[in-house]
């Protein structure tokens, strides 16, 4: 079912049921208030009656007979009986000739204990009234047709149907096309979606001016389109970057097997010739398992297995690798004013990967220092554990600092050292899944500092 169709449906509802209650209500108070009238009418003449024959000095039957005929109101076809103590008959009048009531015994007496009863009685209303004013015991029956009462109340009942079934009919037109009103900012919306593709990201859709829920909509999908091009660019930047880093020591490789293949020559010349293919494989192994380490923290932290890891038992390790990796590379780490708890140096992830984060920040900082000495610095704070790894090298220009964490990104001075440009976003990547996050400060000339954010554990499960 269209959403439009269901919208018009679902007013339409509303409407019917607030014309039920509203008519329902007013017919309702009206009847009641049809019923209260010929009560009070009833009663009125029955009070009246009932005085009449208290007094049989001044009023006899007969005079009471004639008052009552010259008596005309709105309700019609009356009748009045009046009963003794004894039950028997002393009083009737009738509109219509032979128009009696037929009342029995047990219902006199009845009203004798209630006082008064309200009755129907064929298609008349009557009330039944006792009357003790002089111990007399007397039962009053007065009956009438309310005409009058009844057409209107047909009437205001006509009334009530053709507004009923009026304002049905309003509500679901009316409905129709203020749904179509209400939809036809997503109507364009899905218009200028359609247009998007992965050749059109730059494209955006026009928001207004309103601070409405469409604006809202419109806003955030063009904060996905932001980030589906942002996505989509940095994937165009990693596939150029590792085609051309995977293509320089293939290219190498193969040039120099065809020129040593050309002729003959000595088993030297072969040896250098495996010696400098074996270099480029080297090369080619490691940025492929580089490449590989990046592909596998790139998607959610749902694969990975995730335990309580105490951050100072994963600093220690780094003095001894960075030993294998260079001996001239160094560490000194600085634990700050610990926490006494043990629990305030505890978080949550991954070891080898947050190993690996920090172990690409503390070798950057021993390849580019000066005297290849890295400093690590821990210190807790209140809910995050802080990890500060400076140098004292040439520093990272102000304009570069954004593009360090973009795959393959190397600054001027770094590109004639060794290195691929995949650690640090590699490190961006675990600092992400663990909650965490990474920040750099760094003074040209001066040397650089890395600060490493991660979430303590006993925080994150109060929370």
């Amino acid at each position: 079912m269209a959403v439009r169709l269901k919208i018009t449906l679902l007013f339409t509802m509303i409407m019917f049921l607030i014309l039920s209650l509203l008519c329902g209500f007013i017919y309702y108070f009206s009847y009641a208030r049809r019923l209260e009238n010929i009560k009070t009418h009833l009663t009125s003449r029955a009070l009246t009656t009932a005085s009449m024959l208290g007094q049989p000095k001044v009023f006899d039957r007969n005079l009471i007979n004639i008052i009552d005929t010259a008596i005309v109101n709105s309700i019609r076809n009356k009748s009045i009986q009046a009963y003794n103590y004894n039950n028997e008959r002393i009083y009737i009048y009738s509109d219509a000739p032979d128009d009696t009531l037929a009342i029995d015994n047990d219902m006199l007496d009845e009203v004798r204990i209630k006082k008064n009863i309200f009755f129907e009685i064929g298609r008349k209303e009557a009330i039944a009234y006792y009357d003790n004013t002089n111990n007399d015991r007397r039962v009053i029956l007065v009956a009438a047709f309310d005409e009058e009462g009844k057409k209107n109340l047909q009437r205001l009942k006509l009334i009530l149907w053709l507004s009923f079934i009026g304002g049905i009919l309003i509500a679901f037109t009316s409905g129709y096309f203020f749904s179509k009103i209400l939809l036809r900012p997503i109507r364009k919306i899905a218009d200028e979606v359609n247009i998007i593709s992965a050749q059109s990201l730059a494209h955006r859709i026009k928001s207004g001016s309103g601070n409405d829920e469409w604006h809202y909509l419109t806003d955030t999908l063009n904060d996905l389109l932001n980030r589906l091009q942002e996505s989509f660019e940095i994937q165009r930047r990693f596939i150029s970057s590792a085609s051309h880093e995977l293509s320089t020591p293939l290219t190498s490789i193969s040039s120099q097997l065809e020129v040593s293949l050309q002729r003959s020559r000595a088993a030297e010349e072969y040896r250098q010739v495996m010696q400098s293919v074996y270099q480029d494989v080297r090369h080619l192994s490691k940025l492929t398992q580089t490449l590989l380490e990046f592909a596998t923290v790139s998607g959610t932290s749902g694969g990975i297995d995730i335990k309580l890891i105490r951050i100072d038992e994963v600093l220690m390790r780094l003095p001894g690798e960075m030993i294998k990796m260079d001996k001239g590379y160094s560490v000194k780490l600085e634990f700050e004013q610990l926490p006494a708890d043990e629990e305030q140096l505890l978080v949550f992830g991954n070891a080898e990967l947050l190993f690996t984060a920090i172990k690409n920040i503390v070798s950057n900082a021993c390849k580019y220092s000066l005297n290849k000495l890295a400093k690590v610095k821990l210190s807790v704070e209140q809910t995050e554990i802080v990890i500060a790894v400076e140098d004292n090298g040439k520093g990272i220009p102000e304009n570069e600092l954004k593009n360090i964490f973009q795959p393959f990104y190397r600054t001027e001075d770094s590109r004639a050292i060794a290195g691929f440009g995949v650690g640090l976003p590699l490190v961006n990547r675990i600092m992400k899944l663990h909650k965490g996050e990474i920040k750099v400060i760094s003074s040209v000339g001066k040397g650089t500092t890395f600060f490493v954010h991660l979430p303590v554990a006993g925080k994150i499960r109060k929370t």
